[in-house]
């Protein structure tokens, strides 16, 4: 019988353990139980389980061409259905469910033996033709070890649900995040928990076209890293003015509650113009942007002006840290006097509109203040 090809990584054993490849041919394609038996008895040799995934992966995407990252419909050859196919679609789903079933049973156990976007395609296939419950976990559980290593391609799993209204599975994604962050310190780096917030905000700014996806949602995936997890919140802020276009009914206290998430302190002096000039942020939080952004100019002019004071006492030579220039300066200074400018008219519009409420409130005060002394109900009633 002729033998299956195999992926490079499998072929790189060496000649002490590559003939243990061998043992699975085209049988296997057919048969998963021959597969499985196969499989066992090269773990029993020993082998390394960071050489058995990518057996497992390559056979899988025999079976479940969707398993395959470079996969399209048209090149199906596995168990996909056509009109000239003598099973019919249930039985082609139900095979589905017993495939995936059995992969996940006999994935190894440890971290990184199988990629992380292998796994995302097989939940994806496994909400899909509706698998267990426990199978469905376990995934999850594997995934959230290495999402860091997630692409936002296999991130956005539809959603399979006839209850859920978003096109996105959106609680699928937060509780991976959840998972993930229960992780405990060995398990996760520090690169890894801001690889994650890149990708989480990558995925909320898709999410966030979708008319459906509630506020709640959003705020739970927003917030669900720590603040540290994120060295500028510039992909946040886009994600959350992209939610507010989709979601122009959004209240003002919800919007409110939106940029609470954002630190302004973290956002590029790009991001900073945009929002100083974006309507749909509360009037409050560009305040606290333009105070955020004076307090950086600032704190830059007044580095800048100590390492332009500071001489080494050395030979004279100055100190290694490059010194703005005057014209630097000049136009650093012109800046900071716009944002003082447009931070006071933001402060006058502020008590303006105080001022505005506080008078309609007294109005109201004082007619209540007459209702009681010549009560006036009562005379409307006689008249």
């Amino acid at each position: 019988m002729k033998k299956a090809s195999f992926p490079e990584t499998v072929l790189f054993w060496g000649s002490k353990t590559s003939h243990l490849a061998a043992e699975c041919d085209d049988a296997c394609i057919l048969d998963m139980n021959y597969f499985v038996k196969n499989l066992a008895g090269i773990k029993a040799k020993g082998v390394r389980p960071d050489l058995i995934g990518p057996i497992i992966a390559h056979y899988a995407s025999k079976w479940l061409p969707d398993l395959s990252g470079d996969h399209h419909p048209s090149t199906d050859n596995g168990l996909a259905y056509s009109a000239e196919s003598p099973e019919s679609v249930t039985t082609l789903w139900m095979k589905k469910r017993f495939f995936v079933e059995t992969l996940v049973g006999i994935l190894p156990p440890e971290k990184d033996s199988i990629p992380c976007n292998f796994l995302l395609r097989l939940l994806r296939i496994a909400n899909m033709v509706g698998v267990e419950s426990t199978y469905r976990a376990e995934l999850e559980k594997r995934i959230s070890w290495q999402l860091d290593q997630a692409s936002l391609k296999e991130l956005m799993i539809p959603s399979f649900s006839h209850t859920c209204g978003t096109l996105l599975d959106v609680e699928l994604i937060i509780r991976l995040l959840g998972r993930f962050v229960n992780l405990d310190k060995v398990a996760k780096s520090g690169a890894a928990v801001v690889k994650v917030a890149k990708l989480v905000d990558s995925y909320l700014a898709e999410a966030s076209v979708d008319s459906n996806l509630n506020f709640s949602q959003f705020v739970a995936l927003a917030g669900a890293l720590p603040s540290h997890a994120r060295v500028t919140d510039d992909g946040l802020y886009r994600a959350i003015d992209t939610y507010l276009k989709a979601h122009p009914r959004v209240s003002k206290q919800e919007r409110k509650v939106l940029f609470r998430l954002i630190d302004s302190r973290k956002l590029s002096q790009e991001a900073s113009r945009h929002a100083a000039q974006n309507e749909r942020l509360p009037v409050r939080a560009v305040i606290q942007v333009l105070f955020s952004e004076q307090t950086k100019l600032d704190q830059q002019m007044n580095l800048s002006g100590s390492f332009s004071e500071t001489r080494s006492p050395y030979l004279g030579f100055e100190a290694p840290t490059r010194c703005l220039s005057k014209r630097e300066m000049s136009e650093q200074q012109v800046e900071v006097r716009k944002l003082r400018e447009e931070v006071r008219g933001l402060q006058s519009h502020c008590h303006a509109m105080q001022n505005a409420n506080g008078k309609v409130a007294g109005e109201k005060e004082r007619v209540f203040q007459v209702e009681e002394v010549w009560g006036c109900p009562a005379f409307n009633e006689k008249q």
